[in-house]
């Protein structure tokens, strides 16, 4: 496939215009949506099923896509809620926390981002969140990761699992899925919510809606750093990332940050950290890490819980109670 003209079909113009669902036809989509649901959620990797045609697919993305286009680049969500961090493609992890957690519209929900790559199942990862993000879209915040983003996940598992089993132009229709997904969240004006971490080049978080969209991930610049940015303990400001893309950043960068934009809280994921979450200058930040023994680590799993009165709290697991 050409790469160049699939991103000129996808990429540079606005999403195919579904439409308003015909009043007649919604209950018949949103049946759909919930066989989708139940097949996914009754899956068994051993049995190698194959849940899905190619146009059901098809139109899972471009329905998830127009979604996504209509929300603002920063989500306002009210607590209580729950936050998730890195999943990478484990599925059955995923389904047992929502097993434990309840599944969606139990509860509000916000995830940081990176559904995709490493992990054996990301497709049933992304397809599962789309599907509940169509279902619940105020129940259901989607952010992006620094996976969600083609330079990354060609070459780290999505490309070549998605190819694999569907074709490589259902890898090119989810990078425009990915292309247009929110990139932060606000819990009740006090709690941002990003994948990577905070940014200097952001003078307002109103700024993030001017964000212009579809596009991938810069190598600088605010979406830059609030999807590839990282705290670091020997920084005082910002610094060259390691990474090589965006900037690491220290407590005072960070303390300037929540009073400029009246934060209490940061809470980021982008790292695994052994014990599921980690605070970061005191607990003004966090970092949470949703995806246990991941890449063969002894590492545990975090959900945070945000209750009505903005207090947290962590529910931790391990491989072996999750």
């Amino acid at each position: 496939m050409d790469v160049a003209n699939t991103e000129k079909k996808y990429a540079t113009r606005p999403p195919y215009p579904m439409g308003p669902i015909d009043p007649k036809k919604k209950a018949q989509v949103e049946t759909w949506l919930q066989t989708v649901v139940k097949r996914l959620v009754n899956w068994n990797p051993q049995e190698c099923q194959a849940l899905f045609t190619l146009a059901e697919l098809k139109e899972l993305c471009l329905r998830v896509r127009e979604v996504f286009w209509s929300q603002p680049m920063l989500i306002e969500v009210s607590a209580p809620c729950k936050i998730l961090g890195d999943i990478h493609g484990q599925y059955l992890d995923l389904l047992t926390i929502f097993k434990i957690h309840g599944h969606p519209p139990t509860h509000n929900y916000v995830f940081l981002g990176d559904y995709v790559d490493r992990g054996e199942f990301s497709l049933e990862v992304v397809l599962l969140l789309f599907a509940y993000k169509l279902l619940y879209p105020d129940k259901m915040t989607l952010l992006r990761g620094n996976h969600e983003s083609r330079p990354v996940n060609i070459g780290y598992g999505f490309f070549g699992e998605v190819k694999k089993r569907y074709g490589r132009e259902l890898y090119e229709l989810f990078q425009t899925v990915f292309y247009c997904m929110p990139i932060s969240a606000r819990i009740s004006k006090a709690i941002l919510c990003m994948h990577g971490g905070i940014s200097d080049d952001l003078q307002s978080l109103d700024m993030l809606n001017s964000v212009l969209r579809p596009s991938d991930i810069p190598d600088l610049g605010a979406v830059a750093d609030m999807t590839w940015s990282d705290p670091d303990p020997n920084t005082k400001m910002y610094a060259d990332s390691p990474r090589g893309a965006a900037h690491i950043f220290g407590t005072q960068a960070l303390e300037l940050f929540l009073n400029k934009h009246n934060l209490q809280m940061v809470v980021r994921a982008h790292q695994m950290v052994p014990n599921g979450y980690e605070f970061f200058h005191g607990k003004k930040l966090v970092t949470i890490f949703s995806a246990p023994c991941y890449g063969g680590a002894d590492n545990k799993a975090a959900v945070m819980n945000v209750d009505k009165h903005l207090q947290c709290g962590f529910s931790i697991y391990t491989r072996n109670n999750v």
